[in-house]
């Protein structure tokens, strides 16, 4: 592959046909803003809940980050602990521990895609693509098994039934009110894997033509190779 030095820089392909430089750049930034925002995203919460009634006007809120919990843990707590319910820490603890290092690991995968030409590429993204689903699964089943953990006898373990609290949106706990949202870092790793999905395209679109090119040549080749070898047995 050569590079022309006029003012279109292009790329000329083995089989003479030529490709713009930015077909090649494109994909190689979009790989990259996506490992960009993914990491990013472990520093902000990915998703919080709000429980409401008239005791705390302001409501009693917990955030939920990759690595950690932060908000009104200890009125939680001990609003749990008359319900028999685990203190919220307690949930979670095994992907918490191992989230950063699963992340930046993430972020390799997508930054080695620039490095890779082929299809290969596309395989290197894939835990990304799926990381914001095993993470809304992972949340739901530890929400399910709070809701599921209550004491009956407990003080007020006989007066709530069951529950699991809604991932969005708003819901009931007894008295309390509650209200989940999503938050900025579950935002970006979805802008990261859109932007990985464009990223990806434009790899496929600029590098499969660099392929065909490559296997033309390597036809043409062998083509002549066989009308060379008729020709010395003739």
């Amino acid at each position: 592959m050569k590079f022309s030095l006029d003012s279109d820089v292009k790329v000329l392909l083995p089989d003479g046909s030529t490709h713009h430089l930015s077909d090649y750049l494109w994909p190689n930034a979009l790989l990259m803003l996506a490992a960009l925002l993914i990491t990013i995203s472990m520093f902000l919460p990915y998703w919080s809940m709000t429980l409401k009634a008239p005791q705390y006007p302001k409501g009693l809120t917990v955030s939920v980050y990759v690595n950690r919990l932060q908000g009104d843990m200890r009125e939680i707590d001990e609003l749990n602990h008359y319900l028999g319910m685990p203190e919220l820490d307690k949930g979670g603890q095994l992907e918490r521990s191992i989230s950063v290092a699963a992340i930046v690991v993430l972020g390799l995968l997508l930054l080695a895609g620039v490095f890779v030409h082929n299809q290969w590429a596309a395989v290197l993204a894939l835990p990304v693509l799926g990381y914001p689903i095993i993470f809304l699964a992972d949340l739901w089943y530890i929400l399910y098994q709070y809701g599921h953990s209550i004491d009956p006898k407990s003080a007020l373990g006989g007066a709530i039934k069951p529950f699991t609290p809604p991932l969005f949106g708003e819901g009931k706990v007894g008295q309390f009110g509650t209200v989940a949202s999503f938050e900025i870092g579950f935002y970006l790793v979805v802008a990261a894997v859109v932007v990985m999905l464009a990223g990806l395209w434009t790899h496929r679109a600029a590098y499969k033509p660099l392929a065909d090119a490559r296997k033309r040549v390597r036809a043409g080749q062998t083509q002549s190779q066989t009308l060379q070898a008729q020709a010395t047995h003739a």
